[in-house]
C-alpha cells in the first residue's frame, strides 16, 4: 500500500484554497450586490417608462374629450383662480389654528385612552370598559356626524354665548373622534411589545407604571410613528369640516367664492393648498415607515 503522505499534489491542480471564492477587493461589489443593483436600475427604469406613458395619455387624451373645454372654463380658469386664491390663502390660516391645538389634545386623549385598555389592574376595570365603550362609539360614528350632533347639539344645553362658539364644538368634535382612531395605534404599538420586556422589568424590581413608562412606551412610541404620521395627514384633511357648523374656514371660503364667481375653480385652488401641505407630510410618513422596516429588518419581496 502507499503512503497517503507520500503523495504528490499536482501544481497545476486545484487545491482546496482555489475552490473558496477570494474576498471582493475593497471597493469592489459582490455578485449580489451587483445583482441587486441591476434589478434596481430596471425596476426605476420601468418605473419611469410607465410614468411618462401615463403623463403623455393625460396630455393628448383629456383635451380631446367632447366637453374639456367647458370643464377647463368650469375648473381651471386661471383669471378665477388668480382673484380667490389670496382669500383662500387668508382663510387657510382658520384650518392650521384648528389643527395646531386639536393635535396636542389628540395626542394626550389617545394615549390615556390606550394605557387604559392595557391596564391591568382589576381595580381598573371600569376605565377599561369606558374606554372600549369610548373607542368603539367614536369609531363607529363618522366624522361629519359627529361634528353635526357636538357642534349643534351641545351649545344648545348651554345658555351662555362665550361657549356656544362653532370652533370649540368643532374641535371637541374632532378630538374624539382621531382619539378614537389614534388610541388603537397606541394600543397595537404597546401590544407589540414583547411579554418578556414586563417579565424583565418585574424581576428587576419595577412596578407596573414604571414598567409601563420606562420600558413599554418608549419601545412602542418608535413603532408607532408612521401610523401616527397618517393619521396626522387625515387630520389636516378633516379639519375643513368644521366650516359644516359655521367656521369661515378655506372650504367654506371656497365655496363663497364659486357663488361670486358662478365658477368651480376656487375649489381646484383649495385642494391645491390642502395638497401643499399633505403631500410633504405623506412623504415623510412613507420614509419614516421604510427607515422602521430597515431598522427592524423586514424588506419587500419584489
Amino acid at each position: 500500500m502507499t503512503d497517503s503522505s507520500s503523495m504528490s499534489v499536482d501544481p497545476g491542480s486545484p487545491g482546496i484554497e482555489d475552490s473558496v471564492p477570494a474576498p471582493p477587493a475593497d471597493g469592489a461589489l459582490t455578485r449580489r450586490e451587483v445583482y441587486e443593483r441591476g434589478r434596481r436600475q430596471r425596476g426605476f427604469a420601468i418605473a419611469a417608462a410607465s410614468t411618462i406613458i401615463t403623463l403623455v395619455a393625460l396630455v393628448v387624451l383629456v383635451p380631446r374629450a367632447p366637453r374639456w373645454a367647458q370643464v377647463r372654463r368650469s375648473f381651471f380658469d386661471a383669471d378665477v383662480l388668480r382673484e380667490s386664491f389670496p382669500d383662500l390663502l387668508r382663510a387657510f390660516w382658520l384650518d392650521v389654528q384648528i389643527f395646531a391645538w386639536s393635535l396636542p389634545l389628540i395626542f394626550v386623549l389617545s394615549l390615556l385612552v390606550a394605557i387604559a385598555r392595557n391596564s391591568r389592574s382589576p381595580a381598573l376595570f371600569p376605565l377599561r370598559a369606558l374606554s372600549v365603550v369610548f373607542t368603539d362609539v367614536f369609531r363607529g360614528v363618522p366624522v361629519i356626524l359627529t361634528i353635526y350632533l357636538i357642534g349643534f347639539g351641545v351649545p344648545g344645553l348651554i345658555p351662555s354665548r362665550e361657549w356656544s362658539n362653532p370652533l370649540i364644538w368643532g374641535t371637541v368634535a374632532l378630538v374624539l373622534s382621531y382619539s378614537a382612531y389614534t388610541s388603537e395605534v397606541f394600543r397595537a404599538g404597546i401590544e407589540s411589545v414583547h411579554e418578556s420586556q414586563r417579565a424583565a422589568a418585574r424581576s428587576l424590581g419595577m412596578s407596573s407604571n414604571q414598567t409601563m413608562s420606562s420600558i413599554v412606551l418608549p419601545q412602542a412610541m418608535r413603532r408607532v410613528v408612521p401610523p401616527l404620521m397618517n393619521s396626522l395627514v387625515s387630520l389636516q384633511k378633516d379639519v375643513a369640516l368644521v366650516s359644516l357648523i359655521g367656521p369661515v374656514e378655506v372650504l367654506r371660503r371656497a365655496e363663497i367664492q364659486k357663488s361670486l364667481a358662478a365658477n368651480f375653480t376656487p375649489y381646484v385652488g383649495a385642494a391645491i393648498i390642502f395638497l401643499a401641505l399633505t403631500i410633504p407630510f405623506t412623504r415623510l410618513a412613507d420614509y419614516l415607515l421604510k427607515r422602521e422596516r430597515r431598522r427592524t429588518g423586514a424588506t419587500a419581496i419584489v
